[in-house]
């Protein structure tokens, strides 16, 4: 099996995975944050819709700046409702999905580069990058996005397995 066959199968079965817990997002509450140190669920919900593009970056690009001098250009357009991130994230799974239909194992092991104002915080091959810096990650915050979710009084669907609010298939 290729690292493409795997990253593809990984992505599919996460997708819905994160569709469940984005239709579960409140309107209204994209500011909210259970303590002053924790991420607004804005830049949360935002992450789980649209890592899935990452791919295409760690894919098409040899490395990102995250701080780069005269800022970011990045600026996705915001996603308040639930509608609104689940059609966020099918266009970025789109995306990762092309990404990786286009790449071969060769290129996934070749060197990425993540930097900060210009110095290399790290460079790791491709295929490592994908699985922490994409998957492992969109699961992280998918994962902190629930628990936001569940402080909130939503009810958190199944993830992996029954939650406290929904056994396996739904229908609490």
């Amino acid at each position: 099996m290729t690292y493409t066959e795997i990253f593809l199968a990984d992505l599919e079965r996460e997708i819905p995975v994160s569709r469940r817990v984005l239709e579960r997002v409140p309107d209204g509450r994209s500011e909210w944050r259970p303590t002053e140190k924790s991420m607004p669920m804005s830049g949360l919900m935002m992450m789980v819709a649209l890592m899935p593009e990452w791919l295409a970056m760690m894919i098409d690009m040899d490395e990102l700046d995250i701080a780069p001098k005269g800022g970011s250009n990045y600026r996705p357009e915001p996603m308040r409702t639930s509608t609104e991130l689940v059609r966020g994230l099918d266009a970025a799974a789109e995306k990762g999905r092309a990404a990786l239909r286009k790449t071969n194992d060769a290129h996934l092991m070749k060197p990425w580069r993540l930097l900060q104002g210009g110095k290399v915080l790290m460079e790791t091959p491709r295929h490592v990058q994908i699985r922490d810096g994409v998957l492992n990650h969109w699961v992280h915050h998918r994962g902190q996005l629930t628990v936001y979710l569940k402080i909130l009084g939503v009810k958190v669907p199944w993830v992996y397995g029954p939650s406290g609010d929904e056994p396996v298939g739904g229908t609490a």
